[in-house]
């Protein structure tokens, strides 16, 4: 739990675990008059079924000022790094760079 320290900044602990992160290149996002679902999934070809990695579940308010903070944060790393490519603009191969069979 998150303390908060008397300058108004926040005391935060992260486990090792949780430091390590959990991959992720799909987010489904979800919801109701109460609450914003994103679920976390890694797709990898050629398995028949994903596990969702993550949930988080947000409020409405909380949802908006995540997406405000990710544009903010996305608009700082073009300015930096140039501009990211949609994967619409992207060719990838089918085949996630796994070598194809052969007959």
């Amino acid at each position: 739990m998150a303390d908060q320290q008397p300058n108004g900044q926040l005391n935060i602990e992260i486990s090792e675990q949780v430091a390590e992160g959990e991959y992720a290149n799909l987010a489904i996002i979800t919801h109701s008059h109460a609450e914003f679902v994103i679920d976390f999934v890694n797709v990898m070809p050629g398995t028949p079924k994903s596990k969702v990695k993550s949930r988080i579940i947000f409020t409405p308010q909380h949802a908006k000022r995540f997406m405000k903070a990710l544009t903010e944060n996305i608009s700082r790393f073009e300015a930096s790094n140039g501009k990211i490519q949609d994967l619409e603009e992207v060719q990838l191969p089918l085949n996630f760079g796994v070598p194809t069979a052969q007959a």
